[in-house]
This record gives C-alpha cells, sequence and structure tokens, in this order.
C-alpha cells in the first residue's frame, strides 16, 4: 500500500503533512494536481495538514473502484463484514486520545467534546458489529399450501457520504458503518475544513483488513466534486448531512437519477421550561445545549422558551453563567468554548447578533468578536444571550449555527409548544417540568424527531433513530435500525414446494 502522506515546505520553510486520497486501497494524489490547507481554527497559523483538491477525475476513479468492489463484498457473509467492523472500532478505542488530539486541531471544539466525538464513532462501531448478526427479515405464513413466503435484506451498491465539519468522525460513523454492514461500497467526501478526522477513521478500517475499494476518500470542495458523484450512473444512493439549501440541490440531483437520498439538515431547536422545572438543571442544560460545540450543532439549543413566573430568574442566573464561561483553545482542559469553525462561520455569527440588535432584541451578554492577545490568531467569539425575543424575530426563526441563544417568554405549556413548533425545522426539542402530565403531553405535540426531558436538545444515542420533520430532512433517519433501512433493499422471496402451478388469489378456494 503505497503511503498515506508526505511531506511540503510552507512559507518559511516549515513543514505540512500532504494527505493523498484513498481509492482502490491505495493512497494517491488527485489527478488535478491541486492542494488545499486545513488550518486550526484557534491558531491559523498552524496548518494541520494538506489535501488533495480532487476533482471528476478523482471521483470516477473512486466510484469505479467501489463498483468493481461490491461484487465481491455484497457476496461476504454479513457476521464476516462485523468482524472488521469490529476490529476496526478497537483500533480507533487505542487511538481516542491522538484522534481526539487531532480532531480539536483542525476543528477547534474542546478536547472533552472531541473524545465523545470519537466515543461517539466507537458506539457506532460496536453498535453495528452486532448488526451483522441481526440483519433480520419476515418469514411469513403464505396463503397457499406448500408454499414458503420470506422477505430478505440486500445491499444497494455504491453509496456516497458527504459529511459536515462539527461531527468529523461521529457523522462519518453513522454512514460508513452501517452501509459496509449491509454489504455496500462507499465514496466519502469529507468537509474540506476537517478531513483528517475522516482519514483517521477510515485508516482505522483499512488497518483492520477492510478490502480495498470497499471505502474511498475523495477530498475538496463540494462546487467541483459534489456534481460528479450526484452524476454518476454507478451511485445507486446518497447520504448527506449539512446545510437545508445543500440539501435542496442534492434532494433534487438525486431525484434526476432516482438515486436514493437522505438528508440530515438544518435545525432551530427549543428548549422550553416551565415553572415548576428544576432551575439548576434546567440551566446546566441550557449552557451545554447553547455553547457546547460552540453552538455549532444541528441539535444546538438555540431557543429557550421560558413560562413567565422563571423568566427573571431564570434570564439572570444564564446570564451570570454564560459570561463566565472560558473560551479559548481547545487543547486547554480548562476551556468550555472553543472558536468558530472558520471566518465565514464567525461572521456570519456576528451579523446575526446585529440583526437581533435591529430587531430591538436584548442584547444581555456577548456579541462581540475576541481578537487580542491569545485569541488574535483565531476565530473566537462571546457567548451571547438575547433577551425578550419575540416568536417572528429571525434571530428566533433562522438557524446561526454559532453560540448565540435567544430567549422567548411564554405564558402556559400551550403557549411554549405553539412558539417551538412555529419553526419551518423539526430536528430537536427539549422540556424541563417535574409534571408526568406535561412532559407527555409535549412528548405528542411537540413537532420534531427527537424530544428530550429534562436534559438539552443535544445528547443523541447511536441505537435510536436520528433526525427530523420538516425542512430538517427528507423522511429517513441515522442511527440504530433507521440506517440499516436506509442501506438495505427489501426483497420478497416465494418458494413454491406444492410442484403444481399456484395461481395465488385466483386459486384461493372457495
Amino acid at each position: 500500500m503505497a503511503t498515506d502522506t508526505l511531506t511540503a515546505s510552507i512559507g518559511t520553510g516549515s513543514s505540512a503533512r500532504v494527505y493523498k486520497n484513498f481509492i482502490d486501497g491505495e493512497w494517491v494524489e488527485s489527478r488535478t494536481g491541486d492542494m488545499f490547507e486545513d488550518r486550526n481554527p484557534a491558531d491559523t497559523r498552524e496548518i494541520v495538514g494538506i489535501f488533495q483538491k480532487s476533482g471528476k477525475e478523482d471521483v470516477d476513479a473512486a466510484v469505479d473502484a467501489a463498483k468493481r468492489a461490491f461484487k465481491k463484498w455484497r457476496l461476504v457473509p454479513a457476521p464476516r463484514r462485523a468482524e472488521i467492523i469490529y476490529r476496526a472500532t478497537e483500533i480507533l478505542m487505542e487511538r481516542k486520545e491522538e484522534c481526539s488530539r487531532d480532531m480539536t486541531r483542525e476543528m477547534g471544539k474542546v478536547i472533552k467534546e472531541t473524545r465523545g466525538d470519537v466515543q461517539e464513532a466507537i458506539d457506532t462501531g460496536y453498535y453495528m458489529a452486532g448488526e451483522g448478526r441481526r440483519m433480520f427479515g419476515p418469514t411469513v405464513p403464505s396463503e397457499l399450501p406448500n408454499k414458503f413466503a420470506m422477505a430478505v435484506r440486500q445491499p444497494l451498491g455504491v453509496c456516497v457520504m458527504i459529511t459536515p465539519w462539527n461531527f468529523p468522525m461521529a457523522i462519518p460513523s453513522w454512514k460508513l458503518f452501517p452501509a459496509i454492514v449491509a454489504g455496500n461500497t462507499c465514496v466519502i467526501k469529507p468537509a474540506q475544513d476537517t478531513p483528517l478526522s475522516v482519514f483517521n477513521f477510515v485508516r482505522a478500517l483499512a488497518d483492520a483488513g477492510l478490502p480495498k475499494g470497499v471505502v474511498n476518500i475523495v477530498t475538496g470542495f463540494g462546487s467541483r466534486i459534489g456534481g460528479p458523484l450526484l452524476d454518476n450512473p454507478e451511485v445507486r444512493a446518497v447520504s448527506l448531512t449539512g446545510s437545508t439549501d445543500v440539501g435542496r440541490i442534492v434532494g433534487e440531483a438525486a431525484a434526476k437519477s432516482f438515486i436514493r437520498c437522505s438528508l440530515e439538515l438544518g435545525g432551530k431547536n427549543p428548549m422550553i421550561v416551565l415553572d415548576d422545572a428544576n432551575l439548576d438543571l434546567a440551566i446546566d442544560g441550557a449552557l451545554w445545549g447553547a455553547f457546547g460545540t460552540t453552538g455549532q450543532r444541528c441539535t444546538a439549543t438555540s431557543r429557550i422558551i421560558l413560562q413567565k413566573g422563571i423568566y427573571e430568574e431564570f434570564t439572570q442566573r444564564l446570564v451570570e453563567r454564560a459570561k463566565a464561561l472560558k473560551v479559548g483553545n481547545g487543547l486547554d482542559e480548562t476551556v468550555d468554548m472553543g472558536p468558530a469553525i472558520n471566518e465565514g462561520q464567525l461572521k456570519t455569527d456576528l451579523e446575526y447578533v446585529e440583526i437581533g440588535k435591529n430587531e430591538s432584541a436584548k442584547m444581555l451578554c456577548g456579541g462581540n468578536r475576541l481578537d487580542s492577545g491569545s485569541y488574535a490568531h483565531g476565530w473566537f467569539m462571546q457567548p451571547t444571550v438575547f433577551g425578550d425575543v419575540d416568536r417572528k424575530m429571525r434571530i428566533a426563526q433562522e438557524e446561526i449555527f454559532g453560540p448565540v441563544v435567544s430567549l422567548l417568554p411564554a405564558d402556559d405549556l400551550d403557549d411554549a409548544i405553539e412558539i417551538a413548533n412555529n419553526i419551518k425545522y423539526g430536528l430537536s426539542s427539549a422540556i424541563y417540568t417535574r409534571d408526568v402530565n406535561k412532559a407527555f403531553a409535549a412528548m405528542r405535540d411537540l413537532e420534531a424527531g427527537i424530544t428530550y426531558i429534562n436534559a438539552p436538545t443535544i445528547g443523541a444515542e447511536v441505537h435510536l433513530p436520528f433526525g427530523g420533520v420538516k425542512q430538517t430532512g427528507n423522511g429517513h433517519r441515522e442511527g440504530g435500525l433507521g440506517a440499516i433501512d436506509f442501506y438495505t433493499e427489501w426483497k420478497s422471496v416465494y418458494v413454491d414446494y406444492s410442484d403444481k402451478l399456484q395461481k395465488a388469489q385466483i386459486d384461493r378456494p372457495e
């Protein structure tokens, strides 16, 4: 196997590792000859790595490799496929700290969170390894004598994964592990901001003995390789986690070729706090939900809907806690919140601060860029809280994807649920209450794919379906059996051992 990296001179003679594409079991340079830099958002002077800026030829080579590999891989018994996943998961466990530190360097979130990201990939690996012996299908009684009926799962073929930068190992694991245990082969395009974490993940699969061509990596920019991936006639499915705008483009392109398409898109997630809630617990949840991963989660708690009886106390205590959060380089174990992923995201965050001010929302804390001293070379801003936000304001309706949270007052549970549902998204939701009746009413009435009781809107577990309603996606789910459902086709099988022609409903006895 060719080496995965080489060293290139940068600037004044310092060097950075150059990472290659992974196609047909080999680490290869892009046929374009172009490359791009992966820089640390906490200190942009650091180049984490240099990656291939791929084009159509690279995409076609990767898809061709996956197509060839599928002929043999689909015939490998699912338990044997699962054993490779299990070995790869054990390797990830051994490399957890190394992978976590690489992820913090390229993505920025604090080290305790990147350890959790890698652990989520590990959890997914163990779960999906078990699915290798649970590819169950129904056997049912036939309506005719001497006839056997059942349904079996079959793989789709070549699957394309387009993954985001905010969970650069966990989300690829949600897509790759179920796809390959089901017998598919894959081409993955990682986000250009975080390709190293995907390389670390796929390297574990390769080191575990995954046959060549089963998983292929092509790095680069969506504008250059997204179209060729979706237009390739050999692709049978595409799974995207990204923005709603990009999801619409991918969904339309997939529909033209009748490609199976899974879209996990945006969110504007509400957390309801009622008067009877445990406020200490709710404030802890609000801080974690709003500012974990610098608010850069599709499940981030971006709206906190407060019953009026506790509005003032909750607001005061939340603002005090938000002001005390330590912002900085995520490799520092004492830091609570890292940087935005890049300059563009920081600009968006700050633009929404101005939008909130112009809408007459009350700025309670934060709202400013941090750019002096240790912050001088990174994309940092203060944790930001807006109060007295109206449900119709843009900061209460549009996904910001940054450390900006809006507080909205509500009269009672019914009013809070109406505010929560008054949105085009429907990914995650939460309610804090000690009243079991109100909790169950919220579980029933909140329009979301996920609802938490007395917990924030973040923290999904890998063995349950993950996804949302409305413009959050197109109905498919990741995690658990939802993932196996997406990456397999059902085939109904009938075995007639009557030794005569039976014409189904026509031969039904009177």
